[in-house]
């Protein structure tokens, strides 16, 4: 049937061009009480007293919930696999509130005007306390963010809240300094990224309520199903069993929705109430009381021979973590783990600091520290290159891995599967590279220059993240795909089934995949780290491949011949040695649901102990005014190396969506705090996302290559495609104009 690595239509695109697709918000019943927070005005200070006895005598107002109403149980927000390894160090409420925008109180009513009304009757008594706004000087700093007694962690990750310190740790292989010493030429540089929204289209947004058995329900858009589950129960202080999460569909989450923002609030009130709840964050809260990209400071020092072999790579990342810890002590890791191994040197080394401050907390965000990382080394790269006065593309093929390589730095083996090579050579091609570097005058004020990166990720998460999938026949010969994954808008639904219908030899139409329901839907630990296409599809793979047998078995009892005697081709179960004994897979079904009452459901469950890395090189062709510092990204070439493709399309769109927001970082986006710790720019009138206007025609190709631990071949794609614009852009930058910039975003005042 040949399902797999097909352009095979989006499942649900018709629902999303005609306006149709069904959203949390859409699904809301009338009747729902309006919920809300009052949020701290100041980074940094104590509630010494809420007066809230007005707001609770307002006519439509259910509750006032403040922090002596709740449960004094520390819990992490993030979204990830048990025993997580963010701190423990938040309550739903509490007495001390840590930036501005952290929840004071919680509003509950009849309706949204009601509880605006009662927000603003609400008084708070608070002590200032001395803020930790610079994330430069928050180590050690008078002020201690977290000086509660509880916190904790699950296992030790570096950390030490009285030291403002949420995670620090060390890596590194080979005789650094040695090595360092013996290099005819060492270069270093310190990098600065700024946080960054993830700006989904949809907001957060929580429906709640009670169902007769005095469960509670939780409709949400989240990436995180079975963790947020988990996470309410332990916040709530009640059984994971009295706890059923349901994801509709997602209006994006780019890692925003790995941390648990909206889900809590609905919830207590739904809890003390009995009532159905609702929550739906403006775009302001979704800005300032959510999570961003971490805020980080890398300094990087590479050394190498005259010939361009890079020897020694030793890397210092400071992360600003912000408030509260979500994600913060696995983020760092990738800075380095996934950027220094594309060099493949002899020695390297890897330090880090997560600090916290009294900003608005960090969290995941599409390329998960990678993307910080990728930008400070292949910087450096690309000035190394100049050093040496080696072509930047030379410098990389001199360098880059080679199956079978270790990888030491990368820390998951032997590499098993790369054409990176392959993806530098087509994308120096489709660039014109050899015409274009470094820089071409367009006319007297106007330059275009070139640039380059690499980059790679990882597929899932290596011995923990854990994915199932139960896949079923039905009565007329069609299946029933249930998994746990999250469907984003990525279009994990459309390939899963692709992979399905491929083993089952029949068309992707004939496979329908229910939607996340934890009471029904098999675990999975959701969408993030790059592990839906990797983890999920292999057990997709196992559990289809396991029905296939039980057709071939189910199939043979009835024709009266020994399973090894026939054979399944997706329509009937046939036999090999006469061709008119068979049975039709729709008959087949209809004899077992309905005359035997017995359902053919396979499960499967997949781990790897590997975490194979998808590869890529980006080319960006920039124009830059030298009159304004205007700079104009004109052309951008993205060659990608998943493994094998399994739906072109999809990978294709997802590779256009990643360096769109790869270029908005590199250029435009820059989240901003003013002297007193507040978010100046809380709105899409202030902070600037890219529009079509502002991109470019992104050209994407593949360079599939077969990865043997994935399904089918498969790698991931939908993070490393992120990587490569903010240094490629630089670089081309430099090359137009002169002028390295250390810092993103590049800003014109830069360049003149």
């Amino acid at each position: 049937m040949n399902a797999v690595n097909r352009r095979i239509p989006k499942l649900d695109a018709r629902a999303l061009t005609t306006g149709k697709g069904v959203y949390t918000d859409d699904l809301i019943p009338p009747g729902a009480l309006t919920v809300k927070v009052l949020r701290s005005p100041h980074p940094f200070a104590r509630v010494m007293a809420v007066r809230a006895d007005a707001a609770r005598r307002l006519n439509g107002i259910a509750c006032v919930l403040t922090a002596d109403d709740l449960p004094k149980i520390r819990f992490t927000q993030a979204g990830q696999s048990y025993p997580e390894p963010s701190p423990y160090d938040r309550y739903i409420l509490e007495d001390l509130v840590r930036y501005v925008g952290d929840p004071v109180a919680i509003v509950a009513g009849e309706s949204e005007q009601v509880v605006d009304q009662a927000l603003r009757m609400i008084r708070v008594d608070y002590q200032q306390l001395d803020p930790v706004l610079d994330y430069e000087t928050a180590l050690d700093h008078p002020s201690v963010v977290h000086p509660e007694q509880d916190y904790f962690n699950n296992f030790p990750v570096g950390g030490d809240p009285q030291r403002n310190l949420v995670a620090s740790g060390e890596r590194s292989g080979g005789d650094l300094e040695q090595v360092f010493s013996e290099c005819d030429v060492v270069v270093e540089e310190t990098f600065h990224t700024k946080a960054v929204a993830q700006a989904m289209m949809e907001t957060f947004r929580t429906y709640t309520w009670l169902d007769h058995n005095n469960r509670l329900n939780v409709l949400t858009s989240t990436q995180i199903p079975f963790h947020c589950r988990r996470q309410i129960a332990r916040a709530l202080g009640i059984p994971q069993s009295r706890v059923r999460v349901v994801k509709p569909r997602i209006g994006g989450g780019f890692g925003a929705k790995q941390t648990m923002c909206s889900e809590l609030f609905p919830a207590v009130v739904t809890m003390k109430t009995g009532r159905p709840a609702r929550m739906v964050f403006t775009r302001q809260e979704s800005f300032t009381g959510s999570n961003s990209r971490h805020e980080m400071r890398v300094t990087v020092r590479m050394g190498a021979d005259k010939d361009g072999r890079v020897r020694a790579i030793d890397m210092y990342a400071l992360s600003n973590q912000g408030a509260y810890g979500e994600h913060g002590p696995t983020t760092i890791g990738l800075v380095g783990g996934k950027s220094i191994a594309l060099y493949t040197p002899e020695a390297f080394r890897f330090r880090y600091d997560v600090v916290y401050t009294n900003t608005m907390g960090a969290g995941a965000f599409r390329g998960y520290g990678a993307t910080q990382g990728c930008f400070a080394l292949e910087s450096l790269a690309n000035r190394l290159a100049g050093r040496l006065r080696i072509d930047p593309v030379e410098l990389r093929l001199r360098n880059i891995p080679k199956v079978g390589d270790p990888m030491e730095a990368y820390g998951d083996g032997a590499l098993a599967s790369s054409r990176l090579e392959d993806c530098i050579r087509r994308g120096r091609e489709l660039i014109g590279w050899e015409e274009k570097f470094p820089s071409v005058r367009v006319d007297g004020h106007t330059v275009r220059g070139v640039g380059m990166a690499i980059s790679m990720q990882g597929s899932g998460i290596a011995n923990i993240d854990t994915c199932s999938a139960v896949i079923r026949l039905n009565d007329n010969g069609f299946y029933t795909l249930m998994i746990g994954a999250t469907d984003m808008g990525t279009g994990c639904d459309t390939i899963l089934a692709q992979m399905a219908a491929e083993v089952l030899h029949c068309p992707v139409s004939r496979v329908t995949v229910d939607g996340v329901d934890t009471d029904h839907s098999p675990f999975d630990k959701g969408s993030y780290a790059s592990g839906t296409t990797y983890l999920t599809g292999m057990a997709v793979v196992k559990a289809s491949t396991k029905l296939a047998a039980e057709i071939r078995q189910q199939g043979a009892n009835r024709l009266g011949v020994p399973v090894l005697q026939v054979m399944f081709d997706g329509e009937q179960v046939v036999s090999k040695t006469d061709p008119d004994l068979k049975i039709s897979l729709s008959d087949l079904a209809q004899q077992l649901v309905v005359g035997d009452g017995e359902w053919l459901q396979c499960t499967a469950t997949h781990s790897s102990p590997v975490s194979p890395p998808p590869l890529m090189a980006g080319f960006a062709e920039v124009e830059v005014d030298t009159e304004t510092g205007k700079v104009s990204v004109v052309d951008y070439v993205a060659v990608v190396d998943c493994g094998t493709v399994v739906n072109p399309n999809l990978a294709t769109v997802q590779t256009q969506g990643g360096v769109a927001q790869g270029i908005g970082m590199a250029l435009w986006e820059d989240i901003q705090y003013n002297a007193h710790g507040r978010m100046l720019n809380d709105s899409f009138m202030q902070y600037k996302i890219p529009s079509r206007l502002d991109l470019p025609d992104i050209r994407v190709e593949f360079m599939p290559s077969y990865e043997p631990t994935g399904p089918f071949g498969a790698k991931s794609i939908g993070e490393i495609v992120i990587n490569t614009p903010g240094p490629a852009i630089a670089a081309a930058v430099a090359n137009a104009v002169g002028v390295w910039c250390s810092e993103l975003p590049i800003k014109p005042e830069m360049l003149i």
